[in-house]
């Protein structure tokens, strides 16, 4: 008879790689003080390889913007997922990107037998994963994965920009550089800063401005009287 320490299940790590897709999996967006924080997934097509796929952070914005269109292009699949800034104020930064990270795998067209994910956490996934530090530079699906997660974050970044251009969102991407924190001292932190963010707790919150509206017309202003030829109209 099997003794009871046999029968119990325990998690292994495993060897060898598992037949079917492979995703790889990253972030972009834990360190600013502002916007959400972005996951991409990818699966790449062996038989249509990207040359130049590296670590975003080592390319130039040009460059990553090229990579961008070939890996959207080239790609067996890619998602494109995020948190929110309530959700990082309301669970932490940590557990948003893990929740960033799984709905970028959920969001796969085509489900993988395995997920490579940078960095040395793990979302909770339902399929088998494995952390790979300093991925971004080692994976190519990793790298693919962190350029999309880049330029998308980027490009919010810019929107931003557009409603509240005295904080240099376009620049800074939300990271707090001096510029930035010189804008929260002056206007206050938007709605689009993470409040459980020490620099950004310690601002007051922004205050639009008053919008000029005209002022009514006065009662005693004289009011011009419709010519006779509009009065007789029918």
């Amino acid at each position: 008879m099997r003794s009871r320490k046999f029968l119990q299940a325990k998690q292994v790590s495993l060897t060898w790689d598992v037949p079917g897709l492979v995703a790889g999996v990253d972030e972009a967006g834990r360190g600013p003080l502002a916007g959400p924080v972005v996951a991409a997934a990818v699966i790449l097509d062996e038989r249509r390889p990207i040359r130049g796929l590296a670590d975003s952070k080592q390319l130039t914005a040009l460059k990553r913007e090229r990579l961008y269109d070939l890996i959207m292009e080239r790609a067996l699949c890619c998602s494109v997922a995020q948190a929110s800034v309530e959700e990082i104020d309301t669970h932490n930064i940590l557990q948003a990107t893990m929740l960033a990270m799984r709905r970028a795998v959920v969001g796969l067209r085509l489900k993988p037998g395995k997920v490579l994910v940078d960095g040395n956490r793990l979302p909770v996934l339902d399929v088998l994963a494995e952390a790979v530090v300093g991925g971004d530079a080692l994976v190519k699906s990793i790298s693919a994965a962190s350029i999309l997660a880049k330029v998308h974050r980027d490009r919010l970044c810019a929107q931003l920009h557009e409603e509240f251009p005295h904080y240099g969102f376009a620049a800074h991407k939300g990271y707090g550089t001096p510029e930035h924190l010189e804008a929260l001292r002056t206007h206050g932190a938007c709605v689009h800063h993470r409040r459980s963010f020490a620099p950004v707790a310690a601002a007051p919150l922004w205050q639009p401005p008053v919008s000029m509206t005209p002022e009514p017309l006065s009662s005693t202003q004289p009011v011009r009287p419709m010519p006779l030829e509009q009065a007789a109209a029918p």
